[in-house]
C-alpha cells in the first residue's frame, strides 16, 4: 500500500513548517538574550521517549531546557497551558538521558517559550523536575 501527502494549500506552511518556524524564532530570542546552543531537537532513542526543542546554556552555566509552542488563539488557556504534565515528564526524562553524558552535570532549568498572537513569552523556571 502507497500512502500519499497531500499537498499543501497554497501558501498555508504546514504544521511541521509552523513548528520549525516557531522554534527558529524562539531560538532568535534566547540568543539575543545570551543563551548559547548546544543542541536542537534532542530526541531519546526508542518508543515512548522524550523530546526537547531546544537546549541552551546560560551565561552563568545553567542548561536550560526548552520547550517551544505556539498557538494562534487563546483557547483553552493558550500556548504556555499546552504543556501539559504527560508532556513535561517526557522532557523532563529526555533531558536526564541528555545528562547522563555529562560527568558532573550543571544546574538546570526547564524553560517555555510560549509564541502567541500578542507576541513572544519566555517562561524561564516554567517547571521542575520533580
Amino acid at each position: 500500500m502507497v500512502f500519499l501527502k497531500w499537498p499543501a494549500a497554497a501558501g498555508i506552511p504546514t504544521t511541521r513548517q509552523a513548528g520549525d518556524a516557531a522554534e527558529a524564532r524562539a531560538l532568535q530570542h534566547l540568543r539575543a538574550a545570551g543563551l548559547h546552543l548546544l543542541e536542537r531537537n534532542y530526541r531519546t532513542p526508542g518508543r515512548g521517549g522524550g523530546e526537547i526543542d531546544l537546549i541552551m546554556r546560560a551565561a552563568d552555566g545553567t542548561l536550560v531546557f526548552v520547550e517551544v509552542r505556539q498557538r494562534s488563539g487563546a483557547q483553552h488557556g493558550g500556548a504556555a497551558a499546552s504543556v501539559s504534565l504527560t508532556k513535561q515528564r517526557r522532557i523532563v526524562l529526555a533531558a536526564r538521558h541528555y545528562l547522563q553524558r555529562w560527568r558532573s552535570p550543571p544546574p538546570c532549568r526547564f524553560d517555555v517559550v510560549a509564541i502567541e498572537a500578542d507576541g513572544l513569552h519566555w517562561l524561564q523556571g516554567a517547571f521542575d523536575a520533580a
